[in-house]
């Protein structure tokens, strides 16, 4: 068993180099996308034509000339792109809020929590994108249905994890809480919230995605500006070199805004051991 743990140890790339891997898989992904899709330069193999392969995949270098249009040369994309953060931004913090607010309560109300169980596990089943048209009429056009849309995808990321973090708080912890004179806000303080804490950044980190879902997916249904608009568009004229670049775009943005949850998570638990210390001790 320790010789393994060893040979394990040998073969995990150190910290200091892993983002040369991850960068060279990146590089190794887009030569590969780009052998496949030049005209020419491989038989075609399951297309008609050497050219389907590019009209269906499109191909990296124009997709990167279509970012570089985007956001230098015309630069007419941060507006657009402004908006679609603004809605994602809106819809994940007013979704993570709810959710935070909706599991704490629910944990620490066993009454409430019974009766409003089935309502609860009917929305979740529930295929939220199908809202989408409903918030179209009720809100309108503008930012007001896309941020509801996405905040309809976070919350009940956000409110079950919440929910079962506080449930899983240890009894024993609890008692000698209570020994110790601790009333109900210092409860929620000091033991069911930093219990609930990694639980929350769990779901944090998958409500990224579904927030930057929910504002995208709305702009599809209806409106005239956002990233979203600009790939539905360029679907339509059968252009898919901008359809590519528009998702890298949300992609990259993404990632940012998961990266600075992560940032925040590493300054929030500093008090939780990382996993180099776990493996000293």
């Amino acid at each position: 068993m320790d010789e393994n743990v060893r040979m394990w140890k040998l073969i995990k790339p150190r910290s200091g180099n892993l983002w040369l891997w991850q960068l060279g898989l990146l590089v190794l992904l887009f030569v590969f996308w780009h052998v496949m899709t030049v005209p020419g330069l491989i038989p075609p193999m399951m297309f008609d034509n050497d050219r389907q392969a590019a009209f269906f995949f499109g191909e990296p270098l124009k997709m990167a000339e279509r970012i570089w249009v985007w956001f230098v040369a015309d630069a007419d994309i941060y507006r657009h792109l402004a908006v679609t953060l603004a809605e994602t931004l809106m819809a994940f913090a007013i979704g993570a809020g709810l959710g935070l607010a909706g599991g704490l309560w629910l944990a620490l109300s066993p009454m409430a929590s019974a009766i409003l169980e089935p309502y609860i596990k009917a929305m979740n089943a529930m295929p939220r994108i199908i809202l989408a048209p409903i918030f179209s009429v009720w809100f309108g056009l503008g930012m007001g249905s896309k941020v509801a849309l996405g905040v309809t995808l976070v919350f009940f990321i956000v409110f079950f994890n919440v929910y079962q973090g506080v449930k899983e708080v240890s009894p024993v912890v609890l008692a000698n809480a209570r020994m110790l004179g601790a009333d109900r806000r210092q409860l929620l303080r000091h033991v069911y919230l930093p219990s609930a804490t990694s639980w929350v950044f769990s779901s944090l980190h998958t409500s990224v995605g579904l927030a930057f879902v929910g504002a995208v997916v709305g702009e599809y249904l209806g409106s005239s500006q956002g990233v979203g608009y600009l790939i539905l568009q360029a679907e339509g004229s059968f252009d898919i070199n901008t359809v590519m670049a528009g998702i890298v775009v949300l992609t990259v943005f993404a990632l940012a805004l998961d990266s600075l949850v992560g940032r925040i998570e590493s300054h929030l638990m500093k008090w939780q051991p990382r996993s180099g210390e776990t493996e000293k001790l």
